[in-house]
C-alpha cells in the first residue's frame, strides 16, 4: 500500500509517500481502505515537533472509508461497512494518510448511509472538539441534539473555521441560538450558511457592544479559538455562570486572566484537547455526531459554509502547507474513488 510518511521532524519537505506492507489488524481492530483523509492543523503541528518515539510516521487523525478486514473478537463491524475515523493516529505510527489503515474499533465509527466520505473525513476532530466544547457548560447538557440547547445562547469564536462550523451546526441542530464572530463579509457568509442565527465582524470594534446587542443578557457558554486575544471580550459577554471552553490556542500562548472579572460571575473555564479526554466523553460525541450527520444536521461543502479543498495522496505537503497558511475550508486527501 501507498503511504505518506516522515522520518523526522521539519517543514512539510519531510513528507513523502512510500510503499508499505500491508498491515493486519490484530484483536479489537479492524483495517480501513480509506477513500478521504482530513487535514487538520494538529497534523502539521505534530509535524513540525515530536515523532512521539516512533521511528517513522504517517499523519492523520482523520479519515474515511471501507472496512476490508477484521480481527478477532471485534463485535459491530464487518467487512463492506463504511466507517470514519477519530484519533487515528494518537498514540500510533500509523495514521489515515495512506490507502489503508489499521484501527482499534474505540477509534472507529459508522458513516450514515446518506453521508458522503468526504463529510466522514472532515467529522473526527473539528466535530468531537465543538461537540465538547458545547456540552462542558455548568447546567447544560451533556449529550446534544433537537431541544438539548434551547433557550441558550452560544458565542462561536471563528466562525468560518472547521471547529467553528462544526459548533455553529451542532448547536443549532441542539436549538441554541448561535452568534459568531469573523473577520470579513466573506466569512460572515460562511458562518450563516452554517446556521448561524447572527454575525459580528470584530474588525469593526467593539464587539462586546455589538454581541450584547443580540444577546443583552449575555451569553451562556463562548466556544473560543483565540484566548490570549479574547479573553477580555468573553468575561465581558458571558453572563452569570457562563462557560469559556478553550480548544486552541490561536493568537498567543499566554493568556492573562483578569481574576476579578472571572469570579465574580461565578465562570467555568473548560480547557480541551482530545488526546486525553476521556473514552466515555469521546463514545458520547461520537454518537451524537454520528446521530447529526445521518439526519443531515452535519455537512460540508459551500452550502455548508465549510468549503472542501482536494488533494492527491501525492500532494500531502501542499494540503500540510495550505493548513498551515490559515486555508478557510477543509483539506481532504483523496485517497481512492468514491
Amino acid at each position: 500500500m501507498r503511504a505518506v510518511v516522515y522520518r523526522e521532524t521539519g517543514p512539510s519537505s519531510v513528507l513523502s509517500v512510500v510503499e508499505r506492507e500491508l498491515p493486519e489488524p490484530g484483536p479489537g481492530e479492524v483495517r480501513i481502505r480509506l477513500v478521504r483523509s482530513g487535514v487538520n492543523p494538529t497534523d502539521w503541528k505534530f509535524r513540525t515537533t515530536t515523532m512521539n518515539g516512533q521511528d517513522e510516521v504517517t499523519p492523520g487523525q482523520d479519515g474515511a472509508g471501507v472496512v476490508d478486514a477484521v480481527g478477532p473478537g471485534v463485535e459491530g463491524f464487518g467487512i463492506g461497512d463504511r466507517v470514519w475515523t477519530m484519533l487515528a493516529q494518537h498514540g500510533r505510527a500509523y495514521g489515515t494518510a495512506a490507502e489503508q489503515t489499521v484501527q482499534p474499533v474505540d477509534n472507529v465509527v459508522h458513516l450514515p448511509s446518506g453521508a458522503s466520505y468526504d463529510l466522514g473525513a472532515s467529522l473526527g476532530v473539528p466535530a468531537v472538539t465543538a461537540h465538547r466544547a458545547l456540552t462542558c457548560a455548568w447546567g447544560g447538557p451533556r449529550r446534544l441534539g433537537p431541544g438539548a440547547l434551547a433557550g441558550r445562547t452560544v458565542l462561536v469564536a471563528g466562525g468560518a473555521g472547521a471547529v467553528g462550523n462544526a459548533a455553529i451546526q451542532l448547536a443549532r441542530w441542539s436549538d441554541a441560538t448561535v452568534i459568531a464572530t469573523v473577520s470579513s463579509p466573506e466569512k460572515a457568509a460562511l458562518a450563516m450558511a452554517a446556521g448561524a442565527d447572527h454575525t459580528v465582524d470584530y474588525t469593526e470594534g467593539d464587539t462586546a457592544r455589538r454581541v450584547l446587542a443580540l444577546a443583552p443578557d449575555g451569553v451562556d457558554q463562548v466556544v473560543e479559538v483565540a484566548p490570549a486575544v479574547n479573553i477580555d471580550l468573553d468575561l465581558e459577554v458571558l453572563k452569570v455562570h457562563g462557560t469559556l471552553a478553550i480548544y486552541a490556542n490561536n493568537g498567543g500562548e499566554d493568556m492573562t486572566v483578569p481574576l476579578r472579572s472571572a469570579f465574580s460571575k461565578n465562570l467555568r473555564f473548560q480547557f480541551l484537547i482530545l488526546y486525553t479526554l476521556d473514552r466515555g466523553l469521546l463514545a458520547a460525541a461520537a454518537e451524537d455526531v454520528y446521530a447529526a450527520a445521518e439526519v443531515g444536521a452535519l455537512r460540508v461543502g459551500e452550502d455548508a459554509g465549510l468549503a472542501v479543498h482536494h488533494f492527491a495522496l501525492e500532494d500531502a505537503a501542499a494540503a500540510h502547507d495550505a493548513v498551515e497558511g490559515g486555508l478557510v475550508g477543509k483539506a481532504l486527501l483523496d485517497i481512492a474513488a468514491d
